[in-house]
């Protein structure tokens, strides 16, 4: 049996870090176009970060069977490829669609040694048992290609009569974000017409058929804002594991948070200095860059912020893995840097702009997103003066910086306009007494204020 032949479909695999799910982000092919080994397919969304999943084969696309913004599970097929094996393809002319020989002629993908992670022996055969229960039930015959829409009268009139009956019997066949906006919009799937490739209604089959009937949903007034007027953000992906990530930090560790105001004067013009020696002209030199450095500095000092609590004792990592929390389109992310203690300024330059930048791009790998120990993240690019972050679950202790403001401020015995800004620590209460918090936050000012006591 050829390749082809073995790999008619394409099923979501796990890329590797762990999680049962993923968003359909956005399809790079298209039904009837041909690709070749490794070409691109589809840009997921995971939990952590996009992911890009390349073709195991080369041929022709048949059909995408999940749409963009669809959450599929890890083992789902997403992709058919054209070909005569696989359980989806039609049968040959006389042998009978019910015959189980196209199943039993896929059953070799077992033992291929398929390299892509979420393939295997037990998934396969769980999969094919779940493909049998659905085989036993009665068909449902699906388009070979996408139907237009009728007119909202010929759909009205096929429900009226009953000729439709065979197409519509039985639940209604959506994803799970479809049904969820058919419940918003009140419209009753069993009268939308699909053009899905598994005769399934899809999310613009739905908003056509609205948009043809005019219909509201129960209970709305005519001179009520439609359905339509309230922008709906689906929470998936990144946004969707932040939410239950800190919900769970919230009410698992009990967090304790304090402040303190920094004259960072000084410290910016180290910085100033700094951008003017020639071996550091390709990196970017921050305020974040100096805060790095000197939670790194402080955590040696004090290393129970490093730590992780367990039911039977805490855990202190000997490695500063530092988190940098990242805002972006999809939600907040929070990748780390390994080691960062070990790192030289140049190094840790380095790393802090690199990994900025793929959290923008929504290209971290998971091994960044995994085994971090402590969290900064800077609220003072948005303006906002201090705030109390919420711990990154597995971790003691996060330190959120304040915006910079130019402020009066005793030095010297005299009151002068100097750069403040305000600094707050996040700690589990559990590892971390108001002490010990306290000596930690009081470190990382100092080391603000004037970056020579880390030389010391």
């Amino acid at each position: 049996m050829s390749t082809a032949a073995q790999a008619t479909e394409f099923r979501l695999p796990d890329v590797g870090e762990g999680l049962t799910e993923a968003d359909i982000a956005e399809w790079k092919v298209a039904p009837g176009e041909t690709v070749t080994v490794n070409q691109v397919l589809v840009e997921i969304e995971t939990a952590k970060s996009l992911v890009e999943l390349p073709s195991p084969q080369a041929g022709v696309i048949e059909a995408l069977l999940a749409e963009p913004g669809e959450t599929v599970q890890v083992g789902t097929p997403i992709v058919r490829f054209a070909g005569e094996a696989g359980h989806d393809a039609a049968p040959p002319a006389g042998q009978d669609s019910t015959s189980t020989e196209p199943r039993d002629q896929a059953q070799p993908e077992e033992k291929t040694g398929n390299t892509l992670v979420g393939y295997g022996a037990a998934t396969e055969r769980r999969r094919a048992r779940r493909r049998r229960g659905r085989e036993s039930q009665p068909s449902r015959p699906a388009p070979a290609e996408p139907v237009p829409s009728p007119a909202p009268a010929e759909a009205a009139g096929q429900h009226e009569s009953g000729t439709d009956t065979s197409l519509r019997s039985g639940p209604a066949l959506a994803s799970p974000p479809v049904r969820k906006l058919a419940k918003d919009l009140g419209v009753d799937l069993h009268q939308v017409p699909p053009t899905g490739p598994r005769g399934n209604v899809t999310r613009q089959d739905l908003l056509d058929y609205q948009e043809q009937t005019g219909q509201q949903a129960p209970g709305e007034q005519p001179d009520q804002p439609s359905a339509e007027a309230a922008r709906r953000i689906p929470v998936t992906g990144v946004r969707k594991a932040t939410a239950a990530a800190m919900v769970s930090s919230a009410f698992t560790a009990p967090h304790v948070t304090v402040f303190l105001d920094v004259d960072i004067t000084e410290g910016l013009e180290f910085l100033s200095e700094l951008k003017q020696a020639p071996e550091l002209s390709h990196v970017k030199i921050t305020p974040m860059l100096l805060l790095a450095r000197a939670v790194c500095w402080a955590a040696g000092r004090n290393p129970m912020v490093n730590g992780r609590f367990t039911e039977k004792e805490i855990i202190l990592s000997p490695e500063v893995n530092l988190g940098i929390a990242a805002a972006t389109e999809r939600g907040l992310i929070v990748p780390n840097i390994k080691s960062a203690q070990a790192m030289s300024l140049v190094e840790l330059a380095e790393s802090l702009a690199a990994l900025t930048e793929r959290a923008r791009q929504g290209k971290t790998s998971p091994a960044e997103m995994k085994d971090g120990t402590l969290t900064i993240t800077n609220v003072g690019v948005f303006g906002v003066d201090s705030g109390t972050p919420i711990l990154n679950p597995g971790e003691s202790a996060i330190v959120a910086f304040g915006r910079i403001r130019r402020t009066p401020w005793e030095h010297q015995d005299q009151i002068a306009l100097r750069q403040v800004t305000t600094l707050a620590v996040s700690a589990d209460h559990r590892i971390l007494d108001g002490k010990e918090v306290a000596l930690f936050l009081s470190d990382i000012g100092r080391a603000l204020a004037d970056p020579r006591v880390m030389l010391l």
